[in-house]
């Protein structure tokens, strides 16, 4: 049986930011055409990247790429880069320190009694064989998965470290599962590194550096003296405030010290006192640092970023720092230190030297030092090689940094190596600017593991690969999607887009642990593979017990077949899951990145969900299907509902684009892009064409939040959405078309200030009466036009006129909002949920959660309000806590 060719292709669209919160890119920084978006459209978006050609991607490319409005894919793809990071900077540029001062903020307010009950701690099976149907990627291999791993690291008595994207770090004791969660503590959930250096210490560099659209900056690094037992507490903080809102991509140690590859350059710091400041070791445009003249420059983010540190082991004198923007920029290179001062290099063998070549860099050396690798990502490949980024492995065998360097694969060599990446377009190494990770076999100098988007392994230092973590298992003869079956007769595999890799070991058995988009898996160090090279031993090291599921939404109704409410919400890269009543694992029913979701409150198998740019499908029984429509595509129960502006990409919809249900008849929905759609069919709809375009917000503007309520419809949007002429606004009218008008916002912040409008609510019995959440920070930390102050403003005349409610509200951004059957009023921020009880004017903390971003609340049929946070999975709190 052939694989579906509609299977949806997991998305890695990202960017990075320049406050303590999200990291936004600048235009020129978009993800390359290569990147892929979802299965449906893989074959026709892989022939536009064949089509395509741009120039490299420079920050002086940046003014031509924003001028030109005839982008294709490009543009599609570099508002999916931006639009995370967009909401949290613009108008302008956001100063350091402003996530630091929102955390102290919100600590100081008092906190309301009630709980959150954390409902998605439970195994989420990727390949739940209830949910084989069209827009599902069960059956893919993958098995069970969680959020974002963004760094692993392990030692020899079963203890296994894992850092995540949005959740914070966790500990094993038993070489994987059982997980704890160690960082609660921190002001930021957002990991960049992990290492155990000689003493058995574990680093934490906090501030994810894969400049992807959810990656938060982070704190500085922590240690923690005895990881196997006890947390990290902000006391543990090593230096000073030197390293506050930044990424780190790596933590390496030599010579005494402990080195940091950073967003603001190369710093060190000594091994023995940890109470001293990080010393800056090389920044290749110092004036672009915080002080420096051209701190507030629109690219001074991306001016000083390095991706990692070697050290040569027999002579610690000789470093070699990697340093560049993986987009291309001319400082990018190699560089070493001669005479007292730090060098580019010029002649490293096969390794490229050139600014255009040297992108992001991984690098990796054998314990006994006769061996070092590296993997390179090449800007310039990346803006003109439609296939990969991938400039290649390389081999250092004199065991120096300094090389000589030997080419040991490239994309058409991993691509022969078993990949499960073979349509033109999209080969090994598409995404090496994102993906990237080395392990060398402590024991073996020529046994090799690359991470790219899938897992590769090498015996013999290059002369030979085998895919040993494939991308899925869709492209292989042994795949069927009969649900008596995992994945066919095909071995499992990992989840694609691979972060970090370790070795450890566990009741003397050592293992291979691989950090990527779906968690941690592990697999024999030495291990089985068939004579395809797939490896026949992966496991899933996510159990359960460890929560960094990403959601961007939550939708709420009651089980048609069970006593009590099914929960569902879309997923950074993990799909869509599926909780009903009983269940003792949680299924996926859409595949590729879920974005936002509406359930009926009636019936919790009625559900409509996004993929990205609008691509709304519905189905009416949860997703669940055996398969069966592969051979008969009558068969399918989900179906393709996209408004028209789906087609348009970045340049018809934000890339999560908002949905909306009327709040006094559910079967009345409200989609938001350039237009503002409705359609009254309800979950009966099957068609794209019931769609109605009740209002055009005009060229260049999309939507940012949609709310309705008996037929009276507001928008919010944005266009330009970023600080290069930002602007935003709502519009209000009705849903059948009739009475439309864009509402009087000044740019200068005047009335709601002129920053992202992220959330909109209605009152159900007052259409007149809305709520708007503004993201961002204020003017005290934003230096753009209009910037204001406050987060939550109020109206009682639709729109007309807006009072601030923000009082002492905490200067955090703010996501959703929810009005409380109450009066009182629920607030999902970055830093998790705030409640202004009825009547009153204060705000208190609602319950307790750690510092994660809250992407949405919705009110549950049951008496409960539901939080989606972007970290830590799914919570909900009974109102009567509230009442």
């Amino acid at each position: 049986m052939s694989a579906p060719t509609s299977k949806r292709r997991w998305l890695t669209i990202c960017a990075v930011t320049a406050t303590m919160g999200l990291i936004g890119l600048p235009a020129s920084a978009a993800v390359r055409p290569g990147t892929p978006f979802g299965l449906r459209q893989q074959a026709a978006q892989a022939e536009q990247r064949l089509q395509h050609k741009s120039t490299p991607h420079t920050f002086a490319a940046k003014a031509a790429d924003e001028g030109d409005g005839d982008g294709g894919e490009s543009d599609a793809i570099q508002e999916g880069a931006d639009q995370r990071a967009e909401a949290r900077t613009s108008p302008g540029v956001v100063a350091p320190g402003a996530f630091s001062a929102a955390w102290g903020q919100l600590r100081s307010l008092p906190q309301t009694g009630g709980d959150w009950r954390h409902l998605t701690g439970l195994a989420y099976d990727s390949d739940d064989p209830r949910y084989r149907d069209i827009d599902s990627n069960s059956s893919a291999g993958m098995g069970k998965v969680t959020g974002r791993a963004t760094a692993v690291a392990a030692d020899d008595q079963g203890h296994v470290y894992q850092g995540s994207a949005g959740g914070g770090v966790w500990r094993s004791s038993t070489g994987g599962g059982h997980w704890e969660p160690i960082s609660d503590q921190l002001p930021t959930q957002s990991t960049g590194a992990l290492a155990l250096d000689g003493q058995g210490r574990l680093w934490l560099g906090t501030g994810e550096a894969n400049t992807n659209t959810d990656a938060y900056l982070g704190a500085g690094v922590f240690v923690r003296a005895d990881p196997a037992h006890g947390s990290f507490s902000a006391r543990s903080r090593v230096g000073g405030a030197e390293l506050d809102s930044t990424t780190i991509h790596a933590i390496r140690f030599g010579a005494g010290k402990a080195w940091a590859a950073t967003s603001k350059g190369v710093r060190s710091h000594p091994l023995a006192d940890l109470s001293g400041p990080w010393r800056l070791e090389f920044a290749p445009n110092p004036d672009y640092l915080p002080g420096g003249s051209l701190a507030a420059d629109p690219s001074a983010p991306y001016k000083n970023i390095t991706t990692d540190v070697a050290i040569d082991p027999r002579d610690p004198s000789k470093v070699v720092l990697a340093v560049g923007w993986r987009g291309g920029d001319t400082y990018n290179g190699f560089y070493s230190q001669v005479n007292g001062s730090w060098q580019r290099l010029t002649s490293l063998g096969d390794l490229p030297t050139d600014a255009a070549s040297v992108g992001s860099v991984t690098f990796a050396r054998s314990a006994d030092g006769s061996r070092y690798y590296v993997t390179d990502q090449s800007p310039q490949q990346q803006s003109s090689d439609p296939n990969s980024a991938l400039a290649g492995i390389f081999v250092s065998k004199s065991g120096s940094p300094l090389g000589p360097w030997t080419r040991i694969a490239d994309y058409h060599q991993l691509a022969a190596a078993g990949s499960g990446m073979q349509q033109e377009g999209d080969l090994p190494g598409s995404q090496s600017w994102y993906d990237q990770s080395l392990q060398v076999d402590p024991t073996n100098p020529d046994h090799v593991y690359a991470g790219l988007e899938e897992i590769f392994e090498t015996s013999d230092a290059g002369a030979n690969w085998k895919a040993v973590g494939p991308y899925w298992n869709f492209n292989f003869a042994c795949w069927s999607i009969d649900p008596a079956q995992q994945t066919g007769s095909c071995p499992t595999t990992t989840h694609p887009d691979q972060h970090g890799l370790a070795v450890g070991s566990y009741q003397g058995h050592p293992y291979l642990y691989a950090a990527n988009d779906g968690g941690t898996y592990r697999r024999p160090l030495v291990g089985q593979t068939d004579a395809s090279g797939h490896a026949t031993d992966w496991a899933s090291l996510n159990d359960g017990t460890i929560d960094t599921l990403e959601y961007y939404s939550v939708g709420i109704g009651k089980d048609p077949a069970a006593h009590g409410v099914a929960v569902t919400g879309g997923l950074q890269d993990n799909g869509q899951s599926m909780l009903r009543p009983h269940d003792r694992v949680m299924g996926s029913n859409f595949g590729g990145d879920g974005g936002d979701s509406i359930a009926d409150p009636a019936n919790g198998c009625n559900i409509v969900q996004e993929y990205v740019y609008l691509a709304v499908n519905v189905t009416q029984n949860c997703g669940v299907n055996d398969g069966s429509w592969l051979n008969d595509p009558s068969k399918a129960t989900s179906w393709s509902i996209a408004p028209a502006d789906n087609a348009l990409g970045g340049a018809g919809a934000r890339f999560i684009a908002p949905l909306a249900a009327d709040t006094a008849d559910p079967n009345h929905w409200v989609a938001g892009g350039r237009h503002v759609w409705t359609q009254a069919q309800g979950y009966a709809i099957r068609s794209a064409d019931a769609w109605t375009a009740a209002y055009d917000l005009g060229p260049g503007h999309v939507s940012t939040a949609v709310a309705a309520a008996h037929g009276t419809v507001y928008a919010a949007w944005c266009g330009p959405c970023n600080n290069q002429g930002f602007t935003r606004g709502i519009a209000v009218g009705n849903a059948d078309g009739t009475g439309w008008r864009q509402l009087s916002l000044p740019a200068d912040g005047s009335s709601v200030p002129n920053r992202y409008l992220s959330g909109l609510t209605v009152d159900p019995s007052d259409a007149t009466h809305v709520f708007v959440a503004v993201n961002g920070f204020s003017r005290h930390w934003t230096e753009g036009p209009g910037a204001g102050f406050g987060h939550v403003y109020e109206s009682h005349d639709s729109g007309a006129h807006w009072t601030d409610i923000s009082a002492d509200l905490p200067d955090v951004p703010a996501d959703s909002l929810v009005l409380l059957p109450n009066g009182g009023l629920a607030l999902a921020t970055d830093l998790g949920v705030l409640y202004r009880a009825p009547h009153r004017g204060n705000w208190q903390r609602l319950g307790e959660l750690p510092a994660v971003a809250v992407d949405q609340l919705k009110l549950g049929p049951d008496h409960r309000l539901y939080a989606a946070t972007h970290g830590r999975g799914l919570f909900a709190m009974s109102l009567e806590d509230l009442d």
